[in-house]
């Protein structure tokens, strides 16, 4: 059985990245595009500037924010990251306390490596109780 105990180890994909100067309306389109609930804000050298997810987009339309504003305007600035290396406890942690659901990871040198999810996270134990009905008492 194998076991995964580094956070790097839940990426399942690349992440879905934009500038802050992208429009609200062309992040979501990417969005519905790539399958995805969130995508992350970078800078040129891809540290994490911001985060938007399908909770953000609730909170412009209730708020009656064009879509066509930046979404730097309403990213949630300097998110909660891990570094890939993290134990997964610190992300599951993390994510609890906070009440979120996606979680950008980054290298030591800070530079976006992925994003994980808490589908991700309970996916992977979910596996893990399979396996261990699978071994008997």
């Amino acid at each position: 059985m194998y076991v995964v105990r580094k956070v790097g180890e839940l990426i399942k994909r690349e992440p879905v990245t934009v500038s802050p100067s992208t429009s609200i309306r062309d992040a979501v389109k990417l969005m519905n595009e790539r399958n995805v609930g969130s995508v992350v804000i970078t800078d040129p050298e891809g540290r994490v500037l911001g985060i938007f997810t399908e909770r953000d987009l609730v909170r412009v339309i209730a708020g009656d924010i064009s879509l066509d504003s930046d979404i730097g305007s309403v990213m949630t600035k300097n998110p909660v990251v891990v570094f890939e290396e993290d134990p997964v406890s610190k992300a599951v942690t993390i994510m609890a306390e906070r009440r979120i659901r996606h979680l950008p990871v980054v290298t030591r040198r800070g530079t976006l490596r992925g994003v994980i999810t808490a589908r991700d996270i309970t996916e992977t134990f979910k596996k893990y109780l399979d396996e261990l009905g699978d071994v008997g008492d």
